[in-house]
């Protein structure tokens, strides 16, 4: 039986524009929109195939009083999203939705890490295996940009036993890799200071990136940096939709999930670490 606590299980974006959201993604990455409407609580399934892989609803007008933005929600599986909460908040965290039931498909919360980037915790009820991460129009890769690395470090694998999993280390600062259940999922590095705010950052992987590219300039998205090259010979973009949510698209011709610094330094590419981003 596969574990899934500490793994990515499930993403979700909120926006103030659904409508909008369901043409832009479905055009950029390929994504079929889905109704999953409950009585009261409009929600949309984007799906590749039969299998769905994120969710999308409006971002409330109490939320955008309280200063949210649209953005990308990642869920990480918990064993229990109650006790998770407790401990969150015995980390300095802060709990943005307390412990929810949703029908008899899952429980979930969301959170902010003491840095205040906001993550979600899920447990899902009769699953089996987490989503492919290496398959077309999945999340490949997660990202943190961190006030502080260490500390967000401390709180994370504390909270989700997350194992390190070796650094890229340049002159700009450390990137730190972490894994989960012995697969590497994701990075960590202190944000550059054009970013305002600490925020995860998800990899959307994409066929050809290129003219996944265009399409996101030609659906009124912005191309914020890249496509740039990847060790393993894929390439990745950092992009943010129409309505302001942050979100990088990812290409690998060997289907392997990679982090976005992880470049080819002698061509010069670590180098260009956060600086050129358009906020």
């Amino acid at each position: 039986m596969v574990d899934f606590h500490g793994r990515f299980l499930w993403y979700e974006l909120m926006t103030t524009d659904v409508e909008g959201a369901k043409a832009f993604y479905g055009k950029v990455v390929g994504w079929r929109a889905r109704d999953a409407s409950m009585p009261g609580a409009a929600y949309t399934l984007f799906t590749v195939g039969n299998v769905s892989v994120s969710g999308l609803m409006v971002l409330s007008e109490d939320a955008m009083k309280m200063g949210a933005t649209p953005r990308w929600i990642g869920y990480v599986g918990v064993n229990d999203v109650d006790v998770a909460v407790e401990q969150v908040m015995q980390l300095g965290g802060t709990v943005h939705v307390p412990p929810t039931d949703v029908s008899n498909v899952s429980r979930f919360s969301v959170i902010a890490d003491p840095q205040m980037a906001m993550l979600g915790l899920i447990r899902v009820a009769g699953r089996e295996q987490p989503l492919a991460p290496g398959k077309p129009g999945r999340a490949g890769w997660h990202e943190l940009l961190a006030a502080d690395r260490e500390k967000a470090w401390a709180f994370y694998g504390e909270l989700f036993g997350w194992q390190k999993a070796g650094a890229v280390v340049d002159e700009i600062g450390t990137y730190q890799l972490f894994s989960a259940g012995g697969q590497t999922i994701g990075g960590m590095f202190d944000k550059p200071a054009a970013v305002p705010i600490p925020f995860w950052l998800y990899y959307f992987n994409i066929g050809d990136i290129g003219a996944a590219a265009e399409r996101v300039k030609a659906g009124g998205g912005l191309i914020l940096e890249g496509p740039v090259a990847l060790l393993n010979g894929g390439r990745v973009a950092l992009c943010r939709d129409p309505q302001g949510a942050m979100f990088a698209l990812t290409a690998s011709p060997r289907d392997k999930a990679i982090g976005y610094f992880e470049r080819d330094a002698s061509r010069g590419l670590a180098n260009t670490r956060g600086r050129r981003w358009n906020w």
